[in-house]
């Protein structure tokens, strides 16, 4: 109870802090047009080592709100509005970057790419009563730790049982090489899950660590290759990813390299092109899922540079720029359906949306998580330098 008084307290402060000094508004009105607006709160990285993954994120978002720029409010149409903060992908810059969004006057932020920054931003975002829509962001923690995030993803848990499943009982792997950065929440989770399933199983788990901002992998790879490894399962961020790619192909590695869904990127694919791997990964999407948002996504993105450059310089589609596109389209509903710009509407709204995305069906469960029960495994094909998909996995 007492955490709930501080909590509204903390809140009405910011809000009369804000009011006095001018630095906010309602987020209903937009002074030098007279239009209605709401402000939606893009948390992302652009730099870092998430910043191409979150680049990417938002260009679904940017699409959608291209597609679909208003939302009808209690019967009045409201232009949207991103607003867009760089949170630079670790949890230390999480908090000035949620922070940032808050004295904008959102009404509800979407994001991050990223667990770790995720949690660190949604303790600001309780304190200010702002509701959250997790897009990639997939450690439990994000919403068991906080009462005002959501997540449209599955989860790590999920994801690191059907990694381990997939390379034990399809590929016929009995020992696996597991590599992670430390201090990354979202690494060392995924590896948890994915050696706690693997051992059930029957498998062995040789586990290792790399220090942030390691640049040499060639050690890491001979490591696997000494252990027997039918797999490296490396949860990483995409420039990690790129290096071990090179290195497994310098050093003639010749199991499967396991990705999660942060290898789903169009410059880690293009990094196998011409090289003597086999690089294999969990993702949310596969281009080809619904032609019409392909379509229509890639003559956006031909039709402005920056959009092609923030996607790494090709239109591929990312699995992780559909979900930026489900995620607002979610947050849109959960808008009607509140009635209202009011923040504390919106995340009494959240639990009863239901959207069909192009990434699937979109419902919440009683944590804020959403329903999901597959995951996509594709893999790159070395010869054109594109993803191919391969099945869709379960945890049976």
């Amino acid at each position: 109870m007492m955490k709930k008084i501080f909590a509204l307290v903390l809140a009405l402060a910011m809000t009369l802090a804000l009011v006095a000094c001018g630095g906010g508004d309602d987020g209903t009105a937009d002074q030098s047009s007279g239009e209605k607006v709401v402000k939606i709160g893009v948390f992302e990285p652009q730099t870092g080592d998430n910043g191409a993954g979150g680049k990417q994120e938002i260009l679904g978002m940017q699409y959608a709100n291209y597609v679909q720029p208003t939302v009808s409010i209690g019967g009045e149409e409201y232009q949207v509005k991103l607003e867009i903060v760089d949170n630079r992908t670790t949890a230390e810059n999480g908090p000035s970057a949620a922070a940032e969004l808050v004295n904008r006057g959102v009404s509800v932020v979407l994001g991050s790419y990223g667990s770790g920054v995720s949690m660190a931003g949604g303790a600001v975002f309780s304190e200010a009563g702002i509701p959250a829509i997790g897009v990639t962001c997939t450690n439990p923690q994000v919403t068991s730790d906080c009462d005002v995030y959501y997540r449209i993803c599955f989860l790590d848990p999920f994801q690191g049982t059907v990694l381990a499943n997939y390379a034990y009982k399809e590929l016929g792997v009995t020992t696996a090489y597991t590599l992670a950065m430390l201090g990354s929440d979202y690494d060392q989770g995924l590896v948890y899950y994915f050696t706690e399933a693997f051992k059930a199983l029957g498998g062995t788990v040789v586990a290792e660590d790399f220090p942030e901002g390691s640049a040499n992998f060639v050690s890491y790879i001979n490591n696997a290759k000494s252990a027997g490894a039918g797999v490296i399962f490396a949860p990483v961020s995409t420039n990690y990813a790129q290096l071990i790619i090179e290195a497994a192909a310098a050093q003639g590695y010749t199991g499967d390299l396991l990705g999660s869904d942060t290898w789903d990127n169009n410059m880690v694919v293009e990094s196998s092109k011409g090289k003597d791997v086999s690089v294999k990964i969990t993702t949310f999407y596969q281009e080809g899922g619904n032609p019409e948002f392909d379509a229509g996504i890639k003559e956006w993105m031909n039709a402005n540079p920056d959009a092609l450059t923030n996607n790494g310089g090709n239109d591929m589609v990312s699995a992780v720029t559909a979900m930026g596109y489900d995620a607002y389209f979610t947050a849109l509903q959960a808008i009607e359906k509140a009635g209202s710009t009011d923040p504390k509407a919106i995340l009494e709204a959240l639990p009863s949306v239901s959207y069909e995305g192009v990434s699937g069906l979109i419902e919440f469960d009683e944590i804020g998580d959403a329903k999901r029960d597959v995951a996509y495994i594709k893999a790159a094909n070395t010869e054109s330098g594109e993803w191919e998909f391969v099945k869709i996995q379960g945890v049976n």
